[in-house]
């Protein structure tokens, strides 16, 4: 207590100012090195998700910092994984679009046409894409609509085409892909699925957009590779269920036709005729002609002329007859169109490699032995049954037997170090370097700090002093062990009490010494000693010019 008194208050400000700052130092490292470290959850957000997702983590407990205006989120390294997967099955964050209430606006009454155009779109494209967002393997979309206008005076207008961006979180089967195409070309007006491309955000082509039926080299090409690892699976999966995983390897070829076809045939049959109409008609007629007696001819001046009637009068009469049918009959014809649509297998390859049989015996060692003729051609049988043979189509089947070479064994080099990954390693290392600054600290920095604060001089004892006026202590106690040297005990100052003996002053003196430590303090107390014995002397000239005197007559 003695030691807090004499530092002074400015000595303990210090020391209590060094101690706080210490403190707030180690807690800081404690605390950094409690806390998880943060690492960037999303990024690009739209502020009605980043407000979704800092709603979710508080709601939780889960500490979280927003960077770049509210864009960005950091989380928890350890928790990274798990917020996302909690976050994608609430279809959060579902990422921002604008859809119909962009006419809940109040523009101004000068908005043209072509604005209004415009904003449809626009609205037309944020619902479509809220509502694929909607699918549960879609984690954003975007959708692109193209309406063209309709020339004056043109006849032909061309067709509304879209294009769909999709983020994935998963996969999509044909069917869900044509089900967007087909979801798009019901709510455009005039526009067709087959106009409707779908790509996702790794640049695959999910959908063409082409008619159905028609092929492109792309298409065919996927087809073909489609179908030959097909056959090449079916075959693994069959022979892998007797002779093991992993002991067969097939390789299918196959030359497939994807020209398309058609063919329009009329067939006429001459033996199958049928009536179709009839038309009958049937005429009769008769003509009279008669003459008077008056007629001058030389039948009639002959007697009794011939044609001649009891009246005198002559004549002729004739009588005709028509009968026209027409039959019209119908030949049997057969009109047949037939479109031959691409894909017509035209010759199949497979090569099926079979592994041995491996044995191994009581002491450890492997033997291989080969598979019998009959067990190939079982594999054989089987093969050819499983791609569909056919020999008129010239199809070639090749099973062959040989020995699978057995893996090595190659030890994981390294990517841990002591049984700690990457991530382990980074934690340790950040660790050593904390450590490391609070031991450059507490070095460098609190230690000559203290080192100075307590660098005072040492306090003597309480009857050694030098006195003053009416009793009074001219110089504190330090300040007069100090000066203190052995003489005469008759020898004094007026107003001082007695000088103590040698035996004192030599006990004093030893008891500095021990106090004291020159070589670990290097001269700075002797040094403050020296400057508050100056100041003394400037304060006290008689007592001073007193002390010395004292001295001279001490040497004489």
């Amino acid at each position: 207590m003695q030691t807090l008194r004499n530092l002074g208050a400015t000595r303990l400000i210090a020391l209590a100012a060094v101690g706080l700052a210490l403190i707030a130092f180690f807690i800081f490292i404690v605390t950094r090195l409690a806390s998880p470290g943060m690492t960037l959850l999303y990024s690009g957000l739209d502020p009605a998700d980043s407000g979704q997702i800092v709603q979710r983590m508080e709601a939780q407990g889960i500490p979280f910092e927003l960077r770049g205006d509210g864009s960005q989120i950091y989380a928890p390294q350890d928790q990274v994984a798990r917020l996302r997967l909690s976050l994608a099955s609430e279809g959060i964050p579902a990422g921002g679009s604008i859809g119909y209430e962009i006419f809940d606006r109040a523009d101004a009454l000068g908005t043209t046409n072509f604005v209004q155009q415009i904003n449809q779109i626009r609205a037309l494209e944020g619902e479509l894409a809220r509502t694929i967002r909607s699918l549960h393997q879609v984690r954003s979309a975007r959708v692109h609509l193209v309406m063209p206008k309709r020339e004056l005076f043109s006849r032909e207008r061309a067709e509304p085409t879209a294009s769909v961006v999709l983020s994935l979180q998963g996969g999509l089967d044909k069917g869900q892909v044509s089900a967007i195409q087909h979801l798009i070309s019901s709510a455009v007006p005039g526009m067709k699925s087959k106009n409707v491309s779908v790509i996702d955000s790794n640049g695959e082509l999910l959908a063409r957009g082409a008619d159905d039926g028609e092929y492109d080299t792309a298409t065919s090409e996927d087809m073909r590779r489609s179908y030959e690892a097909r056959l090449s699976q079916a075959i693994e999966q069959l022979l892998g269920q007797t002779l093991g995983a992993g002991k067969v390897r097939a390789e299918v070829t196959a030359d497939i036709d994807f020209n398309q076809v058609t063919t329009n045939k009329e067939d006429f049959n001459p033996d199958g005729q049928v009536v179709r109409s009839t038309n009958s008609i049937e005429e009769t007629g008769t003509n009279q002609e008669r003459q008077g007696a008056n007629n001058v001819s030389v039948a009639n001046n002959t007697p009794n002329p011939p044609g001649q009637d009891a009246n005198g009068t002559s004549g002729s009469s004739s009588q005709t007859g028509r009968t026209e049918e027409t039959i019209n009959y119908e030949i049997s014809k057969t009109v047949r169109t037939e479109v031959k649509a691409g894909g017509e297998v035209q010759r199949i390859s497979a090569a099926v490699l079979v592994d041995g049989i491996h044995q191994v015996a009581e002491d450890g060692a492997r033997t291989y032995e080969p598979r019998s003729a009959e067990e190939l051609a079982q594999i054989d049988a089987l093969v050819k049954s499983a791609i569909g043979f056919n020999e008129a189509r010239g199809d070639v089947v090749n099973v062959v037997n040989m020995k699978f070479a057995e893996p090595e064994l190659i030890e994981d080099s390294g990517m841990t170090l002591l049984g700690l990954d990457k991530a382990d390693l980074m934690r340790l290392a950040e660790l050593v370097v904390l450590a490391i600054v609070a031991l450059l600290v507490l070095l460098l920095v609190v230690r000559p700090l203290l080192g100075r604060i307590l660098a005072m001089p040492s306090v003597a004892p309480a009857n050694v002093a030098l006195g003053g006026p009416a009793g009074q202590l001219a110089l504190p106690p330090g300040a007069a062990a100090a000066l203190a040297i052995p003489g005469p005990a008759q020898t004094q100052l007026p107003g001082m009490p007695a000088t103590p003996s040698p035996s004192d002053a030599e006990a004093i003196a030893a008891e500095i010494d021990q106090m004291i430590d020159i070589n670990q303090v290097e001269g700075r107390v002797r040094a403050s000693s020296i400057k508050k014995i100056s100041e003394l002397v400037d304060q006290h000239p008689e007592q001073a010019v007193n002390l010395i005197r004292q001295w001279v007559y001490q040497e004489q």
